[in-house]
């Protein structure tokens, strides 16, 4: 399926492939020092590389909560950095107007969790004939997401991704059943595991979500263990002055020792 994304390279090696980068464009300068680094990393280790960043976030905790810098903007430099860098992107989209626009620079549509069963955002993002990434909803259980996926095939269009982000517990907290990616994969498309989304800690009092970001790498080494055929994660410079999700968010520089663990833990589950 990502053979014919546009610069994507490596897909002759055996490794997962990882969708990354900041949780939404706060800048030109952030966008490409995060792009820099993560192209710089996955082309040594030859794993496949898309970029990720939303140029809007629509679901956030709190209406006072920045949700992007314009999306004009936004996409322009998310173009930038796929036509400087030669690196495929993905990004999140909302509505059916979005589809239309997103895919004009994007090569991935993402389906974000809380709308993974809008018939008519799945039928529009299938209409681009874009691969689609759709998350499963904290709400949803593993074998309902091929009813998602199904709307996007009425469309024509068959490059579906699914991704495990989390279970709702309680009020405040999520877990990953890793019996998720089994029974996904018996779709037949590619799974993946976002590990940072999965270590969120909604609905604080405060209005701002929580994480574990300490997890993320137990998560991912567990995640590669079971087969997921993707790694997901959000990645800032300095999670603490991110203006999303910098709570659940890998610091940039411990992204490259996190990468060769998971590469290394590939090549035993893959030699089994």
């Amino acid at each position: 399926m990502l053979k014919n994304l546009p610069h994507i390279k490596h897909l002759e090696s055996k490794n997962f492939f990882l969708l990354a980068g900041p949780c939404v464009v706060e800048s030109e300068e952030n966008i490409f020092e995060v792009a820099e680094y993560l192209l710089k990393v996955t082309d040594k280790l030859k794993i496949p590389f898309v970029f990720k960043s939303s140029y809007r976030k629509a679901n956030r905790s709190s209406g006072k909560s920045f949700s992007g810098i314009g999306d004009k903007e936004a996409l322009k430099i998310l173009k930038k950095v796929k036509e400087t860098l030669k690196i495929p992107i993905v990004t999140d989209i909302h509505t059916e107007k979005e589809a239309e626009i997103a895919s004009e620079v994007a090569d991935i549509l993402q389906i974000p969790a809380f709308l993974c069963r809008q018939t008519e955002l799945l039928l529009a993002a299938g209409r681009t004939n874009k691969i689609v990434n759709i998350k499963k909803g904290q709400f949803l259980s593993p074998n309902a997401m091929r009813f998602a996926a199904e709307k996007v095939f009425e469309t024509g269009n068959h490059k579906v991704m699914l991704t495990e982000r989390g279970t709702t517990f309680g009020y405040q907290d999520l877990i990953v059943d890793f019996r998720s990616i089994p029974i996904m994969k018996q779709t037949n498309l590619p799974v993946i595991l976002d590990v940072t989304h999965s270590l969120q800690q909604p609905n604080q009092t405060s209005g701002v979500t929580g994480g574990q970001p300490e997890m993320i790498e137990t998560l991912a080494k567990a995640g590669i263990s079971v087969g997921v055929d993707g790694i997901f994660l959000e990645t800032h410079p300095n999670p603490a002055a991110a203006l999303s999700d910098g709570a659940n968010m890998l610091k940039l520089n411990l992204v490259g020792n996190l990468l060769e663990k998971l590469v290394l833990l590939r090549n035993v589950v893959n030699s089994l």
